[in-house]
């Protein structure tokens, strides 16, 4: 049964994504390195997850690094013509699989390259900028980078920008060159650093897309989504992943996991409404 998924969200014309994402990034090895245990399980994660109807996938050629877009495109190539694929650049992986900054022009012409070679893509549908890291934005300018980026959307490689680990002060400066589709930070219930920027995003039309949603390498923990989730019949994560949903019209979710039960855990959560009382409790929280 294909679900609603929140409904859908369309930050540009030509562009909608379902409010249920999916985030790939689990579908590496560990530490997001090296080849899946389960690559067949891994693959039928990404086929019921566009079963279940969900047509926006996060990825990036540094996962794995280039495994996560091989399984993509074992797994759905040739694409659903719906199918959007959000990938990012500005950072690769060394031979011990640290994460590493690449921001340098040629390095991010190379990454999109890598993008569309793994993919199989002749233009990749969104690229976001990736400035900081899962610890937060870093300060600085993402003109160069992102103008690196625009040249290649006028080039047509690619057909939408986004940043990722970005400030506000950010966010404005990248408009000034090109128009941005997708916001993607750390955002959950126990982390709200960013909700001005959350609030923003609603008022341009931009996608804000949560990235570790359920806490990400330490799961959240809080009595009182326990609380809430026990009294709307629910588990804890499905709790976390409606109050994002009802957090902001523009707000999407990118949950990640390599087990297609806990997929369909994920996407059941979008059907999930909470009350306005379970929704103040863990405003609180």
């Amino acid at each position: 049964m294909t679900s609603t998924l929140g409904g859908t969200f369309t930050p540009a014309p030509g562009l909608t994504l379902t409010r249920m994402g999916y985030g790939a990034m689990q579908l590496a090895g560990p530490h997001v390195f090296g080849p899946p245990k389960d690559r067949p399980e891994a693959v039928r994660v990404l086929r019921t997850a566009v079963e279940l109807g969900v047509n926006h996938i996060d990825t990036s050629d540094f996962y794995g690094p280039h495994v996560v877009n091989e399984i993509i495109r074992e797994a759905l190539h040739p694409y659903p013509e719906d199918l959007v694929l959000v990938t990012k650049v500005g950072a690769r992986r060394d031979d011990q699989g640290a994460w590493l900054p690449s921001l340098s022009p040629d390095g991010l012409r190379s990454q999109v390259e890598d993008n569309l070679r793994n993919l199989a893509v002749e233009a990749l549908d969104v690229v976001n900028l990736r400035v900081g890291d899962v610890n937060g934005p870093a300060e600085g300018s993402v003109a160069e980078g992102f103008g690196v980026l625009a040249e290649l959307r006028e080039q047509g490689k690619i057909r939408h920008l986004g940043l990722s680990n970005v400030n506000d002060a950010q966010l404005t400066e990248a408009q000034a060159i090109a128009p941005v589709v997708t916001v993607q930070n750390l955002y959950n219930i126990a982390h709200r650093v960013d909700d001005a920027l959350v609030d923003r995003a609603a008022k341009e039309n931009i996608a804000f897309a949560a990235f570790f949603p359920l806490g990400g390498f330490t799961p959240l923990q809080s009595a009182t989504l326990e609380a809430v989730a026990a009294r709307v019949g629910a588990t804890p994560q499905q709790t976390a992943l409606a109050w994002l949903l009802q957090r902001s019209p523009a707000m999407v979710l990118i949950p990640g996991t390599s087990s297609v039960a806990h997929l369909r855990e994920n996407v059941a959560a979008a059907e999930l409404v909470l009350p306005a009382d379970a929704v103040a409790e863990l405003n609180a929280a």
